[in-house]
């Protein structure tokens, strides 16, 4: 009879369950679209959905995971979702436990992988993994200072960017400098044979500090798991669930790694955006997204197309964006992504802005920021975008000059900066030292050890920006001390949760950023600045490929704001020759440019097909058609001069704080090396050099190649 009672209560117990499993499914569904239900309830098939910029894939891939859980599909403690940033994993995290879901790892794809190899890699090779090093920069400077290429920052830049793409790519040292200059790779002012020597000293340099990099860590990664099927099965059997995000800018490494963990199960959700593939240059490879349902069968594609983000208007330019004087060479790189529609209240027209030069247009850009914060609009909802850092140096004169608040967001990750690392690690000691003492004064004393002020530095560069990470702890600390934190110990266990998860204090100013290093944000207000056709697309972007994805990254900037939309280029700046607006833009409505050139000014259609001069095939590229061979043929020039007149190049950037390539690119100044000209009209006579250059660098190219400028005219 007791068991008879059991029996009834347990069955009464689990029909609870079921209904309140049902209550749960049905609410997390009720705060979904259709498509994104579509997303939250398709299971046992692999499913891939394309999310274009605002239609809420986050909402979409957390609220699936929920929906799997509520529903006895999914096993959280068995599941995986891989991000691609530590903020976005905090963010997932976040998003989950507010609907209830505990025990999903959601990782970014190394800190996953290293937690597995540091797990197996002992019981695998009987030995301890390798430390992970974070000092790439400096091996990378060791490395050229071996080879003698100096210790030029920006070029230690390039390098350590090349040697990550080298990785990721799987191009094997030895091999980098034919598979380079067969994919067009050019680090400027390197040849690619050195870049090869830098690789190959690199490797040589972590071996002798037994140290691993980041990429490394991926290396480890798969090839633990191809040699040895136990861990792999092992790892297979822990993860059963798994859920990509940012699927478009996998890697191959990556996408090798990512196939290993999944074998051959069906519950496999990725997610992303070809419109937003941007990264192309870093190694990813958004074919990986675009494949997915057609190299898994059975896959569904869902799309989500509902921009819950930005105005009609600012919808209607980003998809005109994506097609707008598309070339046919181009139009096969444009990807199957989605056309958005918007689903937000219709807001003003983006405002198009010509101006003669780059100080004229930053301080338009200036005054407009100004209006839209005086019409109620705070500054940390304003954001200014360009293509390359060096655009931001007007920009910042002209917002210093009207008292603007600004913050530039650089490549570095914040907590990873050394004036932060240092400021945190001491207000740790501090806790141990004088647990008692006044939370807000105790920081500041850091701070201003740290060289932090209450006022702002005159002035731009490395000093305001270190100025700008040390006030965005000051006003953070300040705000979590009003909010309710009284000890120095909770301030600091804020800080240890923030940077955990990456998640950056946001200041009261208004954004800089490059448009690569906006994605992922969004503002109510963006100004893109300096949209000239030889910065967007960028004057080095010559492939359909590259133009391709150029035209992504304007769409990407036009889908950062949710509101008030600025779009400005100048006529001239810099030694650079300005074709008006982008050609991505021309020609739209509101742009007051026309779509066909008067016909005076309209370029000559080429009849003829220019040929190498090396090895007799067709020249494509413009860089090619200046030399009148391929960029990767060998035409016998003398590589001492050429490394004498990159010399010459590096000296006068930095002199002048541009880019390489806007004193000479690559093309031309092989050029100048084959033609060795020795007056001023000779040198107008090398294409890719105007009487503006030759007047400029005449006397320093002519001493380069000949020894004096005696013969200057």
């Amino acid at each position: 009879m007791h068991d008879d009672h059991s029996d009834i209560l347990l069955s009464v117990m689990s029909l609870m369950v079921i209904a309140v499993r049902t209550r749960s499914a049905a609410t997390i569904l009720a705060a979904l679209d259709p498509e994104q239900v579509k997303v939250a309830k398709t299971f046992d098939v692999p499913v891939c959905v394309i999310a274009g910029a605002g239609t809420g894939k986050t909402r979409a891939i957390t609220h699936r995971i929920a929906y799997g859980a509520a529903t006895g599909k999914l096993d959280p403690r068995r599941t995986l979702a891989v991000t691609f940033t530590t903020k976005a994993a905090g963010t997932m995290k976040g998003r989950l436990a507010d609907l209830g879901v505990v025990g999903v790892q959601a990782r970014t794809i190394h800190s996953a992988a290293l937690r597995q190899i540091k797990f197996f890699w002992p019981r695998a090779y009987n030995c301890e993994l390798p430390p992970v090093s974070d000092s790439r920069f400096s091996m990378v400077a060791e490395a050229t200072r071996r080879i003698g290429l100096g210790n030029d920052k920006a070029l230690l830049r390039d390098l350590s960017a090349e040697i990550s793409w080298a990785k990721v790519s799987n191009v094997p040292t030895d091999q980098y400098a034919s598979l380079a200059r067969a994919d067009g790779r050019v680090v400027a002012g390197v040849s690619a044979t050195d870049v090869g020597r830098v690789l190959a000293g690199y490797e040589a340099v972590k071996r002798e500090r037994c140290v691993i990099d980041l990429d490394d860590i991926l290396l480890c990664a798969v090839g633990l798991l191809v040699q040895h099927r136990d861990i792999t099965e092992e790892i297979r059997t822990r993860y059963q669930h798994f859920v990509v995000d940012e699927y478009q800018d996998v890697s191959p490494l990556q996408h090798r790694l990512l196939e290993l963990w999944f074998g051959d199960r069906n519950d496999v959700c990725v997610v992303g955006d070809p419109h937003q593939a941007i990264h192309s240059y870093a190694g990813a490879r958004a074919d990986y997204l675009l494949n997915f349902v057609a190299d898994h069968p059975g896959a569904k594609r869902i799309d989500l197309v509902r921009n819950y983000r930005s105005t009609p208007e600012i919808i209607r330019l980003a998809n005109e964006v994506l097609v707008n004087r598309m070339t046919p060479a181009e139009a096969p790189e444009h990807g199957r992504g989605v056309t958005l529609v918007s689903r937000g209240r219709s807001g003003p027209e983006p405002v198009y802005q010509a101006l003669g030069d780059d100080a004229s247009e930053a301080a338009a850009v200036a005054m407009w920021v100004e209006s839209r914060h005086a019409a109620g609009i705070p500054w940390s909802e304003i954001a200014v975008l360009y293509r390359i850092h060096s655009q931001a140096a007007h920009l910042e004169t002209a917002l210093a000059q009207r008292s603007i608040p600004y913050l530039v967001k650089g490549s570095e990750r914040f907590y990873e900066r050394a004036e932060v690392r240092r400021s945190l690690d001491t207000l740790v000691r501090l806790v141990a030292d004088e647990p008692g003492a006044d939370p807000v004064p105790a920081f500041d004393r850091i701070l201003t050890a740290q060289g932090w002020s209450a006022t702002a530095p005159e002035g731009e560069g490395d000093v305001r920006q270190r100025w700008e990470s040390l006030q965005a702890l000051h006003d953070l600390a300040v705000s979590v001390v009003n909010d309710g934190t009284t000890t120095l110990e909770g301030l600091a266990a804020m800080f240890s949760r923030r940077a955990a998860t990456q998640e950056a204090p946001v200041g009261d100013g208004v954004t800089l950023a490059t448009l690569h290093a906006s994605k992922g944000l969004e503002w109510d207000v963006v100004a893109l600045y300096g949209m000239s056709d030889t910065m967007v697309p960028f004057v080095m972007a010559e492939a359909p490929a590259e133009m391709a994805s150029e035209r992504r990254l304007l769409h990407v900037g036009v889908t950062r704001a949710r509101r008030d939309l600025w779009v400005s280029y100048s006529w001239s700046g810099g030694n650079r020759d300005r074709q008006g607006i982008s050609r991505f833009l021309r020609g739209l409505p509101g742009t007051g440019e026309v779509t066909n050139r008067p016909r005076e000014h309209r370029r000559r259609r080429r009849t003829t097909i220019i040929v190498c001069s090396v090895c007799g095939k067709a020249l494509t590229a413009a860089r090619d058609r200046k030399l009148g061979h391929h960029l990767a043929c060998e035409v016998g020039v003398d590589p001492d001069l050429v490394e004498r007149l990159r010399h010459w190049r590096r000296e006068r950037a930095q002199a002048d704080r541009v880019p390489g390539f806007v004193i000479l690119t690559d093309a031309t100044l092989l050029s100048v090396a084959e033609k060795r000209p020795d007056s001023l009209e000779g040198l107008l006579q090398v294409p890719g050099i105007g009487r503006r250059k030759a007047d400029l660098y005449a006397a320093d190219l002519i001493k380069v190649l000949h020894g004096s400028s005696d013969n200057q005219q």
